[in-house]
């Protein structure tokens, strides 16, 4: 009896000529009416519980142990959830705060109310736009450090890219944020830390489905003190030591230490300055090197892609390394890592907890409802982007644009990741800064599966060979 109940996964991979499907998840074809097998097949993999009907533009329901879920799959009630009625629905559900706050604490990823309201401008500002060209020298250098020490391995050496691309990102925003080099160690001390963390986190709060409108705190094992003690005492330091007067004074983290001193008010301390350092290094560092993973996954199976996006470095910079001044011109670049946000958004569950009673679409949704929007339901829709399941960069090229509310890889509406552009530039500057001096081949053999847990992975990451141009 109990064999019927064991989760699995199913993956998905075609291609031909000059056509690429990259994997994703089999629909799945349980029988309904079997609570239990769901949220037993959630906790092994949350993208494996859809059915093909749930790909469409519409907004259902269903209750699961006595609780209501809303699964929003449709552009203008999304803009219902996130811009109309965001106060009703900007609370982070009780298995996202409690999976993070042992983490983050009231970091503003997972904070709401006059919290989010107080903190929320303070990081728009340190990642402004303005501020945009400083951090891509940032990225042109670190990424530049990386070329050379992958020119000092023989050719056809093999790595794991996920691994990779989590080292360049974190020192990258570690420069960013803190002014000043992690280096090697300390930065792969935070990136290894944040993998054991995700490794250790249960993907469904069983407390909010037996009654508990809070959800039940995340048992602190040995093991998960371990990982965030790891994390805590790097960041601490470096906290630590802007207070004391010896940060750099253009990293992030100075600039809330000033605007502490100028506005005592904000009472962001040690403790609040090392949650917003947290939450800013850990968004900023997961997120991209998941995205460039992906990237350099969806290159190696489609060549035909991969040539076009030399053909255009070529053009654009010639034998000189991608600037951040590039960047407008490097539209192909572009395309492709926003396609590959599409299939592999970072970030594939956004989930909210309705305060009180509404109305979404035709759905009555009660208070503490769970409302699930799903980016990669979402992003794989055939009325939003026909052959949802394919790999075309040629969607986002200029003059391409997607229904408002039908792609949010960074969510949208006020909640929308105030790092957006700092994302965005980085992944791009960083793909044609190595795509202009190595091609990545995934071994044929390799199974790709993507693994939801906090955020969207290959699971185990991917093998590559480096091969030079």
């Amino acid at each position: 009896m109990l064999a019927g109940l064991k989760p699995s996964t199913d993956i998905v991979e075609r291609r031909d000529a000059q056509r690429f499907e990259p994997a994703h998840s089999d629909y799945y074809r349980g029988r309904p009416g079997r609570p239990l097998k769901l949220m037993l097949q959630a906790r092994h993999d949350f993208l494996s519980i859809w059915r093909e009907s749930d790909y469409r533009d519409k907004v259902s329901s269903m209750t699961l142990f006595g609780r209501q879920l809303v699964v929003v799959n449709s552009p203008e009630a999304i803009r219902t959830v996130v811009a109309k009625r965001h106060e009703n629905f900007e609370r982070k559900t009780p298995q996202m705060r409690r999976a993070l706050e042992f983490l983050l604490g009231d970091g503003l990823f997972i904070s709401d109310g006059e919290t989010w309201k107080q903190r929320r401008p303070l990081v728009n500002d340190i990642v402004h736009k303005n501020r945009l060209p400083f951090f891509g020298r940032i990225m042109e250098q670190t990424t530049g450090e990386l070329v050379r020490r992958w020119e000092s391995l023989a050719d056809g050496a093999s790595v794991n890219v996920l691994f990779e691309m989590a080292g360049l990102t974190a020192e990258i925003i570690a420069r960013s944020v803190f002014g000043r080099d992690l280096g090697e160690d300390a930065a792969n001390a935070v990136s290894e830390g944040f993998e054991s963390y995700q490794s250790l986190i249960d993907s469904i709060n069983i407390g909010y489905f037996l009654g508990f409108d809070e959800g039940l705190p995340v048992l602190r094992t040995p093991k998960l003190r371990r990982s965030v003690k790891r994390i805590h005492t790097i960041i601490d330091k470096v906290v630590e030591d802007h207070l004391a007067g010896r940060g750099d004074h253009d990293s992030m983290i100075e600039l809330l230490v000033r605007r502490q001193q100028r506005s005592p008010e904000l009472k962001l301390d040690v403790v609040a300055l090392r949650n917003e350092a947290a939450t800013i290094f850990m968004a900023g560092h997961e997120t991209t090197a998941a995205t460039l993973t992906w990237a350099w996954y969806l290159l190696s199976r489609a060549p035909w892609v991969e040539a076009r996006l030399h053909e255009e470095i070529e053009r654009v910079c010639g034998d000189r390394p991608p600037r951040f001044e590039d960047l407008d011109d490097l539209v192909w670049c572009k395309a492709v890592i926003e396609e590959t946000l599409r299939l592999y958004p970072p970030v594939p569950i956004l989930a909210r907890q309705a305060k009180e009673a509404d109305r979404i679409g035709e759905i009555d949704v009660k208070p503490a409802s769970l409302i699930l929007i799903v980016p990669w339901l979402l992003h794989r829709t055939e009325a939003f982007f026909p052959e949802a399941h394919l790999f075309k960069p040629e969607r986002f090229l200029p003059g391409q644009k997607p229904i408002p509310y039908s792609y949010i890889p960074f969510a949208s509406g006020p909640r929308v990741c105030p790092g957006l552009q700092f994302g965005l530039n980085e992944a791009v500057l960083c793909l044609a800064i190595l795509a202009q001096r190595f091609r990545l081949r995934v071994p044929e053999e390799h199974k790709v599966e993507p693994q939801c847990r906090l955020t969207l992975r290959p699971r185990g990451g991917i093998p590559v060979t480096l091969h030079r141009r």
